[in-house]
């Protein structure tokens, strides 16, 4: 006669993967404020880089976040689980921050269509957005010489340049490491849009290292 031991609740539950995000979202409906420093530790410095994408100055991107975080709170009970609790934050984010952006006035001259000029060949790409050829080599000797404060700025003046949504995609997809299908909720694109977008990105942001380097060569 062969004996089977029982199999215990918590034997079934260790092989299920628990969203963290959930467990936060439980105990702020509970009314749990330490979940909601939680949630604020995890997210808020995302929230601000998006949010200075869409406007002009660090404080009035702290505004916005602020502005969405009273949002959530108020709006914790409608959230239906449709996307995940980063997406939904994010997307709340978006819609602020363009209405901020737009009370200042700052607007793009021309659209993105209209605007851009290919700044390193389409062949150098592969079709997913990635980059096919890596930039120039970069030697030890070289990289010293140029210094990481060189290069860090000419980035952020390329990501200045850009028009809003490319900027946007651009910070999302390869600073926060967003998946695209979750860019497109947030910022409300579709798929073709956002291969787009991040393709002439990143195209600029290629083109202003080369040009960094090259200026280095010279």
């Amino acid at each position: 006669m062969s004996f089977h031991a029982p199999r215990l609740p918590w034997t079934r539950r260790r092989s299920q993967v628990i969203d963290p995000d959930l467990l936060l979202l439980e105990r702020l409906r509970a009314g749990d404020e330490s979940a909601f420093v939680t949630l604020v530790s995890l997210h808020h410095d995302p929230m601000l880089r998006l949010a200075r994408t869409f406007v002009s100055s660090h404080a009035i991107a702290e505004e916005v976040v602020q502005d969405t975080w009273l949002g959530v709170l108020r709006g914790i009970e409608r959230f239906e689980g449709r996307s995940s609790l980063r997406t939904w934050l994010l997307a709340i984010l978006v819609k602020r921050a363009r209405t901020a952006g737009g009370r200042e006035a700052r607007s793009i001259a021309s659209s993105d269509s209209a605007s851009f000029v290919a700044a390193v060949d389409a062949d150098r790409f592969q079709s997913s957005g990635a980059w096919g050829a890596p930039p120039e080599a970069w030697t030890d000797d070289l990289e010293e010489r140029i210094g990481a404060r060189a290069l860090r700025d000419q980035i952020l003046a390329a990501l200045a340049d850009m028009p809003e949504r490319q900027r946007a995609v651009v910070m999302l997809r390869d600073v926060d490491g967003l998946q695209s299908e979750e860019v497109c909720q947030v910022l409300d694109l579709s798929p073709g849009n956002e291969r787009v977008l991040l393709h002439r990105g990143r195209s600029r942001l290629r083109q202003a290292l080369e040009d960094e380097i090259g200026a280095i060569h010279t």
